[in-house]
């Protein structure tokens, strides 16, 4: 029985009695130095990996470094790389997978060198990989084990959720593992490199913050696409007074009789103020937000809101909304205290735009008309743009005025208010003509 060795991997072939053995082999040649070659075997067959552990960054690519020997007399019929080999079992070639055919590029020779490039690595891709090169005798088989193992990282910002201005902060841009390729590591504020951060450590350092260093922090590594998820650092002040007040109305633009009109008082303080909302002296609500539903003309009056934290309290300068035909419309503003000072925001203009309503007829004289007698009808109604008015007698709409009545022209008269967001008609008003008829508007 002869023992053959094949890769990493021990093949028997036992010959049948009476066959004569075959010749023995010609004496192997000396193997290259261990130091160069760590994975040679006896025989002069090896595989080396140079190093046998990458941390690789996501979407990076990754040169697995290789040389390879064999024994003299052979020749290379054909080398490629694996993954996971199997004992016992065939190893398949990664250039024929399709996950790797189009990231799999081999650099090296059918002599020595077996290094190969793979691009555009995810967690997918964490194996370990493997050279293997076949010779033209049966015999001349090697997978070099135990190969390469291949782990993919992404980046994480590790920062304190609020900071204190004034004081200094530390932000640590994390991977899984220690990056293989000696790494810079450049710093992103709100989206935009902070040029002056570019450090071979991994973390970035803020002495004595400013509120302008607040923001959302991503980091990357020099000359790689990817950029870590971003982490949000908030700077605050130990004590501050209100400032950058304003008044948010919402909706901004036209507002009918019946919506609902929303005002947000804003304040930056610290610690944050309470907010509380106020008519003619009346608490009528709490929060940021004060909403008024339905709006209509109850809702007139002067509103404040007032502003509190452990540090003081303070009232805002009150605000009127005026009452228009039913309609309420006005100047908003509101007012940030505490302690340490205030400040007004901006005003703002709310108008309400309705349709027609409450259209009444009015006739003069309002009693007994006589034959020949002027009379005057006029149409009242309440709405925002003004309407324009139709009149009708019966079902029939008049396109003249009447400035003098005759009995023909007794009957039922009633107008018509519209504007772009509705109409309304008026009751109807009957008008009686007594006496004989001397002229008639026709």
């Amino acid at each position: 029985m002869v023992v053959l060795l094949r890769g990493c991997f021990l093949e028997k072939k036992i010959f049948n009695r009476g066959m004569p053995p075959p010749p023995p082999p010609p004496p192997p040649p000396p193997p290259p130095p261990r130091a160069l070659l760590p994975w040679v075997s006896s025989a002069g067959w090896g595989v080396s990996y140079s190093p046998s552990h990458i941390c690789a960054l996501k979407d990076s690519s990754v040169i697995m470094s290789c040389t390879y020997t064999y024994p003299t007399g052979y020749n290379i019929t054909k080398v490629f790389w694996t993954k996971n080999p199997l004992k016992g079992k065939e190893p398949p070639d990664l250039s024929e997978d399709p996950e790797y055919s189009q990231r799999l590029q081999y650099l090296g020779d059918t002599q020595q060198n077996c290094t190969i490039r793979l691009s555009h690595v995810t967690q997918k891709d964490e194996h370990k990989y493997c050279f293997r090169f076949i010779t033209n005798k049966p015999d001349g088989k090697w997978t070099g084990v135990p190969g390469v193992t291949l782990t993919v990282t992404d980046l994480q910002v590790e920062a304190p959720e609020r900071v204190t201005e004034g004081h200094n902060v530390s932000l640590t841009c994390k991977s899984s593992c220690t990056l293989t390729d000696r790494a810079t590591f450049i710093w992103y504020r709100n989206s935009q490199p902070l040029t002056e951060r570019r450090d071979r450590n991994n973390q970035l350092l803020l002495q004595s913050v400013r509120r302008e260093d607040a923001g959302r922090y991503s980091c990357a590594l020099h000359g790689h696409s990817y950029i870590s998820p971003a982490a949000h650092l908030n700077v605050t002040s130990e004590y501050n007074p209100p400032k950058g007040s304003f008044v948010a109305v919402s909706p901004c633009c036209e507002i009918m009789e019946g919506d609902s009109v929303t005002l947000s008082c804003s304040s930056d303080s610290n610690p944050p103020a309470e907010i509380s909302w106020f008519k003619g002296g009346m608490f009528v609500g709490s929060g940021r937000i004060y909403s008024i539903s339905n709006i209509s003309s109850d809702h007139s009056g002067e509103y404040k809101c007032k502003s509190r934290n452990e540090h003081g309290e303070k009232y805002s300068d009150a605000v009127t909304l005026n009452s228009f035909s039913a309609l309420q419309s006005g100047r908003f503003y509101c007012e940030a205290h505490n302690q340490h000072g205030s400040q007004r925001s901006d005003a703002v203009t709310v108008t309400v735009k309705d349709p027609p309503k409450g259209a009444f007829v009015a006739v003069s004289p309002c009693c007994e008309i006589m034959e020949g007698d002027s009379v005057t009808l006029s149409c009242s109604s309440d709405s925002n743009p003004p309407a324009e008015i139709s009149w009708f007698k019966g079902e029939s709409k008049l396109s003249c005025w009447i400035w003098s009545f005759s009995a023909v022209q007794s009957g039922h008269f009633y107008c018509e208010a519209y504007n772009q967001y509705g109409s309304q008609r008026s009751d109807a008003v009957t008008v009686s003509v007594k006496g004989r008829t001397d002229h008639l508007l026709t």
